[in-house]
């Protein structure tokens, strides 16, 4: 097992000097205290309103890890009873309490007749978000937020008890869909028909929970004077850089410069598979018969695998990751009552992260654990910053850090695969997943620009209009004759559009940044890795394109820059 090194120590949470040492979370009446001397407090001076915006951040991180726990045991284990319940109480009795506080406190700080004496370098984007959370801020909201966050879960607790058998062997949908690389073309048939059967089982009660969470969404949005729930969450996710119509820009660029580029791609994979046709049981495999590529078989292989990647690109990066391994900060491997997907959970007080993801044995698992570990990163690198609101950058940050990770590690993948030809197959295989990125983030994204602008759709209206979307940008070799009753609810496998509305289109923008973070790095090693540590060291203190400035690339998806980058994909691709 790979050692931490020398100089690294396990972190300790930071001491606390507004809230006891030794306080939990348990009721709202022993929190609320907190809240009422904050917003009582009086600040004579700029020292003492920067003192008070410091203790406000502590008890903004003692909540965040707290709630963070609860949502890590619960996603840990769907099926126990008791880490939902204290969950879903923080949910409805702790959460809907902070936030007329919240309020509060966001208008004792804009009309502090200090608050102009702030240092506006460092508090510029943070007081800008404030000034935005004042302006959506709507009490009435508050209930059905609440009610929002409650049906959300219901999708976790939906999803993560789909199981199909295969085999004689009960499985999880993510473990059954490794045998889609299998070469047996019936055995992917089967696998890929029994997955969607499982799915459409729960259409009807996938589509009644979005009908609801749409419903309520739109009702938000209007509370909060917008003309619709996507305007709404533009100003909620402080999307202050770019517009809705530079994300329909964004998709006409993504079907102009990459759709083509993947069409090409699949005729050569149906070319090379020998088929007639290429059906949706043939993206998986590999085209030349090879067997499906194993670079790990168990959770703790893949994190020491891991840990020896990074140590190999910077110690620094290796001791994060070592030092989560230490702290038991991670949930690798799939099994049935997990919730699906993965994630990288920042806890902001002790400021080491947690990574929860499905493993299994694929490269696909590799990728997420490389694209979680960037995030650990990230965690780390703003672990020391001064307010809690500065270590949660926005997520065309917070991606770039992922994505990025996954690229500049490639020169290391050796670790996880010692045979020659299996690690040029496994870079070839992973550049052009992330080429296919940019046609389901647009795919997704358009359709959930649909979906706010259209509330009044029936489940026949969003059917039609995802088979229309999906048909524009996916796989247009594909041929689904006698498959046409799965593909109008393949929406409903991907986990954004029911827990987090509007967060998908920035992979696609981290996806390019991160290209380009790949290419300074092919060019410069040293100082490539050193822009993007220094890059994401800034949280946001910064503006995003700051933030891209620092990393030495740019904030851009014209049709121009995204050929640039493609073609450097290209030309990689054409070196393995």
């Amino acid at each position: 097992m790979t050692e931490l090194s020398a100089n690294l120590t396990i972190p300790k949470r930071k001491p606390r000097t507004y809230i006891p040492e030794d306080f939990k979370v348990e009721t709202w009446e022993a929190l609320q205290p907190y809240f009422e001397e904050l917003k009582s407090r009086h600040n004579e001076n700029v020292q003492e309103l920067e003192k008070w915006m410091a203790d406000r951040s502590e008890l903004e991180s003692m909540l965040s890890e707290d709630m963070g726990w609860r949502y890590i045991r619960m996603t840990c284990d769907t099926q126990n009873e008791e880490s939902t319940k204290a969950f879903q109480y923080f949910v409805s009795e702790i959460d809907p309490k902070i936030a007329p506080y919240d309020h509060e406190l966001n208008q004792k700080l804009m009309h502090s007749p200090y608050v102009n004496a702030l240092d506006k370098d460092k508090y510029r984007i943070y007081l800008r978000g404030v000034e935005r959370a004042l302006e959506i801020f709507r009490e009435e909201n508050i209930p059905l937020n609440t009610e929002i966050s409650t049906k959300q879960q219901q999708y976790a607790a939906i999803t993560g008890a789909m199981t199909v058998t295969l085999d004689g062997e009960e499985m999880t949908l993510q473990r059954a869909a490794d045998h889609m690389k299998q070469n047996d073309r019936t055995v992917r048939e089967t696998a890929w028909r029994t997955i969607q059967e499982r799915r459409v089982q729960d259409k009807d009660k996938l589509d009644e929970l979005f009908n609801e969470l749409l419903k309520l969404r739109t009702q938000v949005a209007k509370n909060a004077d917008f003309e619709n729930f996507r305007d709404y969450m533009f100003a909620a996710m402080g999307r202050f850089d770019y517009t809705p119509q530079d994300c329909f820009d964004f998709h006409t660029s993504i079907k102009e410069t990459i759709v083509p580029l993947l069409t090409k791609i699949d005729e050569e994979r149906k070319q090379k598979l020998g088929v007639d046709k290429l059906r949706p049981w043939d993206l998986d495999v590999d085209p030349s018969g090879r067997k499906p590529l194993e670079p790990f078989t168990s959770g703790e292989e893949l994190l020491e695998k891991t840990v020896q990647v990074f140590y190999k690109l910077d110690t620094y990066l290796g001791d994060c990751l070592a030092t989560m391994r230490a702290m038991g900060h991670l949930d690798l491997e799939s099994r049935k009552g997990k919730a699906p997907g993965g994630y990288n959970y920042p806890l902001d007080e002790i400021g080491v992260p947690f990574i929860f993801m499905n493993a299994t044995s694929s490269l696909r698992d590799v990728i997420t654990m490389l694209h979680e570990g960037g995030h650990a990163v990230h965690s780390f690198l703003t672990r020391e910053l001064t307010l809690n609101s500065f270590k949660h950058p926005p997520s065309e940050v917070a991606e770039l850090a992922s994505m990025s990770m996954e690229l500049i590690s490639m020169d290391y993948w050796d670790t996880f695969f010692d045979d020659e030809d299996e690690l040029r197959r496994a870079k070839k295989t992973h550049l052009e997943s992330v080429l296919e990125t940019f046609p389901w983030v647009a795919t997704v994204d358009k359709f959930q620009h649909w979906i706010y602008e259209h509330p009044e759709q029936t489940t026949e209206d969003r059917k039609q209009e995802w088979v229309n979307i999906f048909d524009q940008f996916n796989h247009q070799l594909v041929d689904w004759t006698g498959l046409e009753q799965y593909k109008p609810y393949m929406w409903q496998k991907q986990l954004h559009i029911f827990e987090v509305p509007f967060y998908y289109v920035e992979y696609a923008m981290a996806q390019l940044g991160a290209i380009a973070v790949w290419k300074n790095y092919k060019e410069n090693p040293a100082e490539g890795l050193a822009a993007y540590k220094r890059a994401l060291s800034l949280g946001y203190t910064v503006s995003i394109g700051e933030v891209y400035e620092a990393a030495g690339i740019k904030f851009d998806f014209s049709t121009a820059y995204i050929k640039s980058l493609v073609d450097f994909v290209q030309h990689e691709m054409e070196q393995l």
